[in-house]
């Protein structure tokens, strides 16, 4: 039986080439039905709509923004450190709001919602929280860590303005806002020369782009609910006449509450009037100085000396220079004097100086830090060196000098 032979031996050239031949036209083939696929697919794909955007509904800041509310504020946190106890012999503290001697303290949380439009009718609505509350607190208001500092209602048409409700008083250099103040201590001034806020209605008037004039009625110095029948009036100017230099001058008039209980016809009552004035001299754009001068007086005060019926009267002078380093750092230097001649801002007659270098840091426009260090001086013994002073224990010490150490931080938001 013939059997067909196995063949091993190579290939000849023709057919290694034909081989060839075959393979790159297979290989050629497929790239093509590959490619054809592939342009197909993104064909397909071309040919669908684009799916539309899924609509994003607008922020409470966006709606906000554009309805021309705005919402703000800050939080204010410190570290205090006093070498006397925080009061006077009268038992009046001796500090506004850092009085602890030794304390963290939350001082304010604030927040203010506002819609001022330049025609037409607004509002505005300031919350305080914190230790700070409870010291600018007016008469009416429970005093505890909760304030409403300003609420009021705005009307504006071209020039004039007016509010009614309760908002902060016209009268000082400092504030109790905190991110407006270049020192972490408020001055003398801020806390023994006038008063925080008013509740009533103030008109101003912007005769011009430099001068404008404010007239208003209240209830008086720090009265939700007021203590008399009588109201005090205010009445105020306000002159710039360019970048380099601004004045203010304010004047209050009115009767007060002198002594006694918080409610309608209680208590002592007398003429109160206080002068105060703020010029205010930006030597170049990173160096500024600031005057702050106080006269005021309260009628039917009973004296400390011999207990007849007085007009008690007060003043003081604080000056300040603030030099903007950098972005980043701010350096403040305050000095004040402050003549209680009477005992009636202080419940001890005094001459009362005080020096305070404050030093910022803002590590961004969020955020500032201050380190400061105050010392004060009496012209008598005032300050209380030991509690034990009102336990009548002997030897309790009282001086006539007190030195501080304050650490701040300032969110704003």
């Amino acid at each position: 039986m013939h059997m067909p032979v196995t063949r091993d031996l190579p290939l000849r050239f023709e057919e290694v080439r034909d081989l060839d031949r075959f393979r790159f036209a297979l290989a050629g083939a497929l790239l093509c039905i590959f490619a054809l696929g592939a342009r197909g697919a993104h064909a397909d794909e071309a040919a669908k709509p684009a799916e539309p955007a899924k609509p994003t509904a607008p922020s409470l800041t966006d709606v906000l923004t554009a309805s021309g509310v705005d919402v703000h504020g800050y939080v204010d946190t410190a570290y205090s450190y006093l070498s006397g106890t925080g009061t006077f012999t009268s038992g009046v503290a001796d500090r506004v709001f850092d009085t602890e001697p030794n304390s963290f303290n939350l001082h304010q949380a604030s927040l203010t919602i506002d819609y001022q439009p330049k025609e037409g009718f607004g509002g505005l609505v300031n919350l305080t929280a914190g230790r700070d509350a409870r010291v600018i607190a007016s008469l009416g208001e429970a005093t505890s860590n909760f304030d409403i500092t300003q609420a009021f209602v705005q009307y504006a048409h071209g020039p004039l303005t007016i509010i009614g409700g309760k908002f902060v008083t016209l009268a000082g250099a400092e504030v109790i806002n905190s991110t407006l103040d270049t020192n972490y201590s408020r001055s003398i001034l801020f806390g023994y020369a006038i008063p925080f806020s008013h509740t009533g209605a103030r008109l101003t008037y912007a005769a011009s782009d430099q001068l404008s004039v404010i007239v208003g009625v209240n209830n008086g110095w720090d009265q939700l609910q007021d203590a008399n029948k009588q109201k005090t009036g205010e009445l105020g100017v306000s002159f710039t006449p360019g970048k380099i230099f601004s004045l203010t001058v304010q004047g209050y008039s009115g009767v007060e509450q002198v002594s006694g209980g918080a409610f309608i016809g209680a208590g002592t009552h007398g003429l109160r009037t206080l002068v105060d004035a703020v010029g205010t001299y930006n030597a170049t754009s990173q160096l500024t100085f600031i005057l702050n001068l106080d006269w005021g007086q309260q009628e039917n005060v009973t004296s400390l000396v011999d207990g007849t019926s007085i007009k008690a009267r007060w003043d003081g002078a604080a000056a300040y220079a603030n030099y903007q380093v950098n972005d980043q750092w701010r350096l403040s230097v305050r000095a004040e004097y402050f003549d209680d001649k009477d005992g009636y801002r202080t419940g001890v007659i005094q001459k009362w100086k005080e020096a305070t270098l404050t030093l910022a840091y803002l590590p961004t426009k969020f955020i500032e830090l201050r380190g400061e260090v105050r010392g004060d001086k009496s012209d008598s013994n005032a300050f209380v060196k030991d509690a034990a002073f009102f336990s009548g224990v002997s030897g309790a010490g009282i001086t006539d000098n007190q030195i501080s150490i304050g650490l701040e931080a300032v969110y704003k938001f």
